[in-house]
């Protein structure tokens, strides 16, 4: 069977995490959404919620493989810079969408680290995308924070 017995079936934890990614990831989507930026709401929550469910998916069968557990970290590296890149755009000589593209990577951290139980880098991750998503175009001459 392809199930193991729903006696050990617990859903709660599994989405007490999904909803910690997620909603570390709301504040860097909601910024990217009021920037107009090409990804936006949706697109930062789902990337923790997803990042965040590989990692639980897989725990129970890579238990005690840090090999294993190494495998789909590196694959969910790949696989977000991938989802990243579709952000950046060509215009020109201008490049623009990269910011975006770093944050998309950063919130797929952030998910991870959730799935992996390290709750403290995910919120480090969060607080410093934000902020830096916020506060440094201050200081980037000629460019307009809002």
């Amino acid at each position: 069977m392809a199930f193991p017995e729903l006696d050990g079936f617990e859903i709660v934890p599994h989405l007490t995490a999904l909803a910690i990614a997620y909603a570390l990831a709301f504040p860097i989507g909601w910024d990217r959404e009021k920037a107009t930026r090409s990804a936006g709401l949706r697109t930062f929550p789902l990337v923790a919620l997803a990042s965040c469910g590989f990692v639980q998916a897989t725990e129970s069968m890579l238990a005690g493989s840090p090999e294993g557990t190494a495998r789909i970290v590196e694959g969910l590296i790949t696989g977000i810079g991938f989802i990243g890149g579709g952000a950046i755009l060509k215009d020109g000589l201008s490049v623009r969408g990269t910011a975006t593209a770093a944050s998309i990577w950063a919130t797929g951290a952030i998910g991870t680290a959730v799935g992996l139980g390290t709750l403290d880098v995910a919120v480090a991750i969060s607080v410093l995308t934000f902020l830096t998503l916020k506060l440094l175009p201050i200081l980037k001459p000629g460019d307009n924070p809002e």
